[in-house]
């Protein structure tokens, strides 16, 4: 069977259903578009999104990484005031940006009035599934 495409722009449409794309998807249809949503479940993240509101207050732990290095405890052991402990970052090299020790972004050190800031430039995607 093959597919047949309508569009929702009429007055019986609703505001959110309107320049929409409606697929019906046949018999015949291979696995990949199986895969595609309904409209009622497309929608359905911006209904969940309300509820989210109850994790809003809940602290989390940001973190921004300049750079690490490694030592021996004997060379840690022999730091003192004025010590300089090289990164393993190079001068202007993105920063990493954690969010409860989960690696979320990259970013660049800025200065916001007196303290130092931190301007995301880089969205890291998790792999996890939800």
């Amino acid at each position: 069977m093959a597919d047949e495409t309508k569009t929702a722009t009429g007055d019986d449409a609703s505001p959110d259903d309107r320049g929409l794309e409606l697929t019906d998807l046949g018999e015949g249809a291979d696995e990949s578009s199986q895969n595609l949503l309904s409209v009622e479940e497309a929608t359905e993240p911006m209904r969940n999104a309300k509820d989210l509101e109850a994790v809003y207050d809940i602290p989390v732990q940001l973190s921004a990484v300049l750079g690490k290095a490694s030592m021996q405890v004997s060379q840690l052991l022999k730091l003192g005031r004025g010590a300089v402990v090289e990164l393993d970052r190079k001068v202007g090299e993105a920063i990493d940006i954690y969010v409860n020790n989960r690696l979320v972004a990259r970013g660049e050190v800025v200065v916001v009035e007196e303290r130092l800031g931190v301007t995301m430039t880089e969205i890291i995607k998790s792999d996890r599934v939800a």
